[in-house]
């Protein structure tokens, strides 16, 4: 779903977890913490949202241990690349310009829609400049189609940009634009794409016995349906 990073990364370091059945393995959990309801970051300072409820439990099933670190989108997959985390869950869809320096398990969530927010339903988005999170498939989409495109850094400056008239439309999940439209103006337009796969957890591509472990504890939520309900309890896209 969310975003798309072209970024070419060094060879990946060695993760250190030793085996696949993990057994109090100490795992790092990478996320942005700016996109609700995917993640965020809470009144208490702690990481919050779908992705830490889904981590933890995804954690307890492979009987690993999570420590949640925050990092910002743009060097998101770098980052792991380095080795200051174990995975990437972030509400990265999974693409194969990101499968070229990463590696994903199967995907926990199918595609979101990709909504419009402006702050006229009357917007022409064809024709308008449209604002996206830098590194996105938003981002890609609207350059794709030629139209004028605005990046920034964070979700909440896109929004900004188009309250302050920079924009006239901002494209993104439409999961996240929920937690805006009806706010300070803000109306969603009727117009929605459906781009990008669903989103998964990215990993080392050395760590393949890491993918493994939460290949199999993201199948076992889905066969016990804790994993739709998850899905509908957050309101992030369609369940399974």
């Amino acid at each position: 779903m969310k975003k798309l990073i072209l970024t070419t990364a060094a060879l990946a370091l060695t993760a250190g977890i030793a085996s696949a059945d993990g057994h109090g393995k100490t795992v790092r959990m990478g996320t942005e913490g700016a996109y609700a309801p995917w993640n965020f970051v809470n009144d208490a300072g702690e990481i919050d949202g779908f992705e830490r409820e889904l981590g933890d439990e995804l954690c307890k099933r492979a009987k690993l241990t999570c420590e949640w670190v925050k990092n910002d989108w743009d060097s998101i997959i770098p980052n792991l690349v380095s080795g200051n985390y174990d995975t990437i869950i972030a509400g990265m869809s999974i693409t194969p310009e990101r499968d070229e320096v990463i590696d994903f398990t199967q995907a926990y969530t199918p595609p979101d829609p990709s909504a419009y927010v402006a702050m006229s339903a009357d917007v022409e988005v064809e024709g308008g400049v449209i604002a996206a999170q830098a590194t996105t498939i938003q981002a890609a989409f609207v350059a794709e189609q030629g139209w004028t495109l605005v990046e920034f850094a964070t979700p909440d400056e896109t929004v900004a940009a188009v309250k302050n008239g920079e924009a006239d439309a901002v494209l993104a999940d439409k999961s996240f634009l929920d937690t805006v439209a009806g706010t300070d103006g803000l109306v969603m337009l009727e117009r929605m794409e459906q781009i990008g796969g669903g989103v998964g957890m990215g990993v080392r591509e050395s760590d393949q016995e890491l993918k493994a472990t939460f290949d199999a504890a993201i199948q076992s939520m889905k066969d016990d349906g804790t994993l739709n309900a998850m899905i509908a309890k957050w309101e992030v896209a369609s369940q399974w």
